[in-house]
């Protein structure tokens, strides 16, 4: 996780795994964007980054080291951008950086939080299971083709 003392730079190139603008619904009665609401994103952000390893259901841990070191406010445009720390054997673990682009600015970018998320691979009754299987059981089923004659 970061220290007080690191600087951030906006991770210019690279493609978020989310976007979104920040609507007056998801604001606090201080006018600004509830915790809840970013939370709620980077638990998102983590999963599409986990679902490049595994292919069936995963289920949120762990959600780690999340320290807002700036507000979001309605109209900012917000980047979350993941990359994969670990791979485990029932496991993924997601490093997930948050941004946001203040409306009407000309690129500003105020760096919101990070987060380390563990993502973990189960089965269609919670169990779990090596990261990269097919489930094998109820709707996540295979499915399983005819042979042609």
């Amino acid at each position: 996780m970061s220290t007080a003392a690191e600087t951030h730079d906006f991770p210019h190139g690279e493609l978020p795994s989310i976007r979104r603008v920040m609507m007056p619904r998801d604001t606090n009665a201080f006018g600004t964007i509830f915790g809840g609401v970013i939370l709620s994103e980077i638990d998102l952000a983590a999963a599409v980054e986990a679902h490049r390893h595994h292919p069936g259901r995963m289920v949120t841990v762990a959600l780690d080291g999340v320290v807002f070191r700036a507000p979001v406010l309605v109209g900012d445009c917000v980047s979350f951008f993941t990359e994969t720390l670990r791979v485990g054997h029932t496991s993924v673990r997601v490093k997930v950086r948050v941004w946001a682009e203040r409306r009407f600015s000309r690129g500003d970018a105020s760096f919101v939080t990070e987060a380390e998320v563990t993502m973990v691979a189960v089965d269609d009754e919670g169990r779990t299971v090596p990261v990269g299987t097919l489930p094998t059981t109820g709707s996540q089923a295979p499915v399983k083709r005819k042979k042609k004659a």
